[in-house]
């Protein structure tokens, strides 16, 4: 099935993502965002310094993190939204050969097939979500300090640590690489990308 247009008489402009997929990666976006310029301030002493009232940059920080997982949850209602982590979860013989041609650094389309996400935003978006789910555990448990022994809360403080030093190294590439593809950013920003986009960097994905 070709890929559908957004309205007749627009040639150019291809439907990428629903209001519910939209909305769900902003609002995780700027809560990922929060956790993360609260957890600078909380572990980097200029910073730390500069902010103060570090009791109540632990409170956004803490509240912040627990409702990471609500946007997802609530997309869960979209049809379309559903049918995109359907995309996200399913990995396909494209994408071994994606892969492949990324880690020699192939950049020639053709030899990096891809359906409507591909190899790569597909690693991401499952090992973001593991991470967000480890980062929500651990740091219930430092949270909940009298619930749990004190082996768990060092073990939890040690994980939690350095699993958010490592998210946002990961971020950061995250980031960079949306930086260097306006039409990617387009496409979630408005819903819509171009035909000559859709078709060049994901030639396997039909809606």
């Amino acid at each position: 099935m070709p890929l559908r247009l957004d309205a007749p008489g627009r040639s150019t402009g291809v439907r990428r993502f629903g209001r519910a997929s939209r909305w769900a990666h902003r609002t995780t976006a700027a809560l990922m965002g929060v956790c993360v310029v609260t957890a600078a301030c909380l572990y980097v002493p200029q910073l730390a310094e500069l902010v103060g009232r570090r009791e109540l940059v632990v409170r956004v920080h803490e509240w912040a993190g627990l409702a990471l997982p609500v946007p997802v949850l609530a997309g869960l209602a979209s049809r379309a939204f559903r049918r995109d982590l359907g995309f996200l979860n399913r990995f396909g013989p494209h994408d071994r050969v994606w892969l492949r041609a990324a880690l020699r650094r192939d950049k020639r389309a053709a030899s990096r097939p891809a359906g409507k996400f591909n190899a790569g935003q597909k690693i991401y978006a499952a090992w973001i979500a593991g991470a967000t789910l480890v980062m929500l555990g651990t740091g219930l448990i430092m949270w909940f300090t009298h619930l749990t022994p004190l082996v768990w809360r060092t073990s939890a403080t040690f994980v939690h640590d350095w699993l958010a030093l490592t998210i946002g190294i990961v971020l950061a590439g995250h980031i960079g690489m949306a930086l260097g593809d306006p039409e990617a950013r387009r496409g979630m920003r408005t819903g819509s990308v171009s035909r000559e986009w859709a078709e060049r960097e994901h030639p396997l994905w039909r809606k």
